[in-house]
């Protein structure tokens, strides 16, 4: 009996060294070897946030830059705009952009730098990201939100699934017009620091 109980104690005990390191496999952060890699950062910005951050991201990464704008204007006042995206995005549209990125096979990592509209990525980034073939490439989904991702980092991994990724992050702020987003870097940096850049 007594064996019994002591075999059962390290099948228990086995359970959870095999749980905890199971556990930590999967937590650990995706990173990637930047020596060599040509890198994009392309960006949605109606307010100004994301194109601070984004143009933040290029300076630190070396990366080159595109700006993902819709051909016909959003309007430049908020409940305006923010009625037309709507409108869009229960639409499923995919409104037209302005110009393409030159020679888009030539890099190795897209950074995809969007707000947060409607709880995902503004309809003319999947435009962006269904004009060209990304397969094989490291995307990397960044967003700013006034409270939260939502499922937007979520929704540009699901749109480009060819890719390979690393984890985003959401930069919260209640400003517009990119105001206090140099109070962000020090967050921006720990965070490319994790994933290897």
């Amino acid at each position: 009996m007594n064996r019994f109980i002591t075999t059962l104690f390290l099948l228990f005990v086995a359970t959870l060294c095999l749980n905890a390191c199971t556990t930590t496999d999967q937590g650990e952060k995706q990173t990637i070897d930047m020596k060599g890699k040509k890198v994009l950062v392309a960006y949605f910005s109606w307010s100004g946030n994301t194109r601070e951050v984004a143009q933040y991201i290029a300076l630190k990464t070396g990366a080159d830059e595109f700006e993902i704008i819709r051909e016909k204007a959003y309007p430049t006042e908020y409940n305006a705009c923010a009625e037309d995206a709507k409108a869009e995005k229960e639409a499923g549209e995919r409104p037209a952009i302005k110009g393409k990125v030159e020679n888009m096979a030539q890099y190795d990592v897209v950074f995809v730098c969007v707000p947060v509209w409607w709880y995902t990525a503004p309809m003319p980034v999947f435009t962006f990201l269904e004009q060209y073939d990304l397969s094989g490439k490291t995307v990397i989904p960044f967003c700013t939100a006034y409270s939260g991702p939502s499922s937007t980092l979520d929704d540009i991994v699901s749109a480009t699934p060819q890719s390979n990724h690393l984890d985003g992050i959401c930069i919260v702020t209640k400003e517009m017009g990119g105001k206090d987003m140099d109070k962000k870097h020090g967050e921006i940096d720990k965070w490319l620091t994790e994933i290897g850049l």
